[in-house]
């Protein structure tokens, strides 16, 4: 009773949250207080996710697939978001652990400011080339009719999506995961409220339909970004941004480039097998679509929380690798996998029991929920891998070596992956239910490489 009490206490104390020295503190305990925040915070992103799909769901299936479409070409953005974000809590995270504060700040300067750019680069092209982008993924006539307004809306509001991925990994890396929790909490809590008043209306005021859930999104995403850089601004943490650090350093945006190229190349990769997959789905019919974009939203449910404990992983890892602590960072590791293990593998209990329920709250349309059901049934067989091959991956990238991960990527999901998926779909003729057992497959394989690698231990040796 007295260590439930406790642990109990240790998650308030998350929640609350306090700057920590995370190359000193007890390893378990460092866990908790760096992935409560990070767990609430994808469980937020997670929460908004499902929310949204289900009051875009009461306008039809092709505002379902619309949907869909548009967010597997956001991937593309949450790839360079994610890969400056990876670089921002790796080489924040070991600046901490040297406890070289001004640097921290430094390189935080040169992220947003590189972030900045490439945001407003890629959101001009996609928001100019939205029509052909999406004509060329296969959507319909109608599809075009009901979606185009609503793709450039998002891809305009690109550069929220940017900072809100970059800043919160240097929050993270910082050791600070509740500023991080919070910014991702208002933003999300400002999406949900403002999406069914965007898209019905309310009182007088008249619902945009699709294009209201755009609006919600990119206002709510805008909301965080002015919370995280008041806390990078105001001088309280330590980590700040203050007038020293306001000056381009082309030698650090350099290193920047070169620690996040992996980062981004992981995710642009993952991003085109699963624009691949989703260009492959839509052969089969908006049903089809709509269907694996539920699922896909479910699944992301429990994948983002996953991977907020995955991101324990990262900050422990580079803050005790600047410490100079290398055995104390593989222990984290390991005990972080074995806690995002035990999580999957209740999330897969509960998918393999209630899958059709879930899926039906989303929509009334029998064939969209015997395809989103089945595909949570077949996809989350591998689960148990996945959690294992979050962390390795986190692991990595909290080292500095996104390489290592971004080369098992071209590999698993190119080579292996996007050929298996069209072999069982369209030439075994399996359509739908073979890229289910495409992904699951290829995840799962991912997920031990990543973990042979890791044993390895060169991870250790990078150096940012």
């Amino acid at each position: 009773m007295n260590g439930y009490k406790e642990f109990l206490q240790l998650v308030w104390f998350a929640v609350k949250g306090k700057e920590q020295d995370y190359t000193t503190l007890g390893i378990k305990k460092g866990i908790v207080l760096l992935s409560i925040p990070m767990i609430l915070e994808m469980l937020m992103e997670s929460l908004f996710a499902v929310v949204d799909i289900f009051f875009v769901g009461k306008l039809g299936s092709d505002a379902l697939a619309t949907v869909g479409l548009t967010e597997s070409i956001l991937m593309i953005i949450y790839a360079v978001g994610m890969g400056i974000s990876i670089a921002a809590t790796a080489m924040i995270s070991r600046r901490f652990g040297e406890k070289n504060y001004h640097e921290a700040g430094n390189i935080t300067y040169q992220l947003v400011a590189t972030g900045v750019i490439l945001a407003l680069l890629m959101g001009g092209l996609a928001t100019y080339f939205a029509a052909d982008i999406l004509a060329l993924m296969g959507a319909s006539a109608e599809i075009l009719n009901t979606g185009l307004a609503y793709a450039q809306i998002i891809f305009a509001g690109n550069l929220a999506i940017i900072m809100l991925f970059l800043i919160n990994g240097a929050f993270r890396g910082a050791g600070s995961p509740h500023l991080a929790m919070r910014a991702l909490w208002l933003a999300n809590g400002a999406n949900i409220l403002l999406d069914p008043i965007l898209i019905f209306g309310i009182g007088n005021i008249p619902g945009l339909g699709l294009e209201g859930a755009a609006w919600a999104t990119t206002a709510g995403r805008s909301i965080g970004v002015v919370y995280q850089l008041y806390h990078l601004f105001n001088g309280r943490h330590l980590l700040r941004i203050t007038r020293r650090n306001l000056v381009i350093s082309l030698a650090m945006v350099w290193r920047i480039i070169k620690v996040s190229s992996g980062g981004m190349g992981q995710y642009l990769i993952d991003s085109a097998s699963w624009i691949f997959l989703t260009r492959l789905i839509a052969e089969f019919g908006s049903n089809a679509l709509a269907g694996y974009t539920i699922s896909f939203r479910l699944i992301v449910f429990t994948l983002l929380p996953a991977w907020g404990l995955s991101s324990a992983a990262a900050t422990l890892v580079g803050q005790n690798l600047g410490a100079q602590k290398a055995k104390r960072a593989e222990l984290a590791v390991w005990l972080t996998a074995r806690y995002n293990v035990i999580f999957m593998a209740a999330a897969t209990l509960v998918f393999l029991l209630f899958g059709d329920h879930l899926s039906a709250l989303f929509t009334s349309n029998e064939e969209v929920i015997e395809i989103s059901s089945e595909a949570l049934r077949i996809i989350t067989l591998g689960y148990i891998f996945f959690g294992l091959g979050m962390v390795m991956v986190q692991a990595f990238n909290g080292a500095g070596d996104t390489k290592t991960p971004a080369l098992i990527n071209i590999t698993v999901l190119w080579v292996i992956e996007i050929p298996l998926a069209y072999l069982l779909a369209i030439t075994m003729n399996l359509e739908a239910t073979g890229i289910f057992i495409a992904i699951a497959f290829c995840h799962s394989f991912h997920a031990l490489v990543s973990w042979w690698l890791f044993r390895k231990g060169t991870w250790k040796k990078t150096q940012i």
